[in-house]
């Protein structure tokens, strides 16, 4: 496989943070406004537009392909930033163990009281993945 395909060193693992949420929220408004517009112009055409799938690598409950490289301990068991280009505009957060098993998560508010920082969910989070 060619190297420039590969992820690239400095954005592969990052955090999950109030910032990243707010840029995939503006990614979502983005996305709804060229819809409109794709909308409103192309009401006569029948235009496919290109739909993205999730990576089949990066499934829930599989293993983090070694391509990606080893995690920094300090981030195993940390909400991180999706990898899969697929959920750049859905309001997702993805969660590796120590065995390097992805868990993905909604950033929407679980039982409309906590939020994706919240410590209970975190915590929460925290036992679920265990291994």
């Amino acid at each position: 496989m060619d190297p420039s395909f590969w992820p690239s060193e400095t954005n592969r693992f990052r955090r999950f943070t109030p910032e990243s949420l707010a840029a995939i929220e503006e990614r979502i408004a983005n996305r709804k406004k060229e819809q409109v517009k794709v909308k409103g112009k192309n009401k006569d055409q029948g235009v496919e537009e290109d739909k993205l799938t999730p990576q089949l690598d990066l499934k829930i409950c599989k293993t983090l392909p070694s391509l990606y490289g080893d995690i920094p301990a300090e981030l195993v068991g940390e909400p991180l930033e999706d990898f899969d280009p697929y959920y750049s505009d859905h309001k997702t957060f993805m969660v590796i163990n120590k065995r390097r098993t992805i868990f993905r998560f909604t950033a929407t508010p679980a039982l409309f009281i906590f939020g994706p920082f919240n410590p209970v969910r975190k915590k929460a989070i925290k036992i679920l993945i265990h291994s």
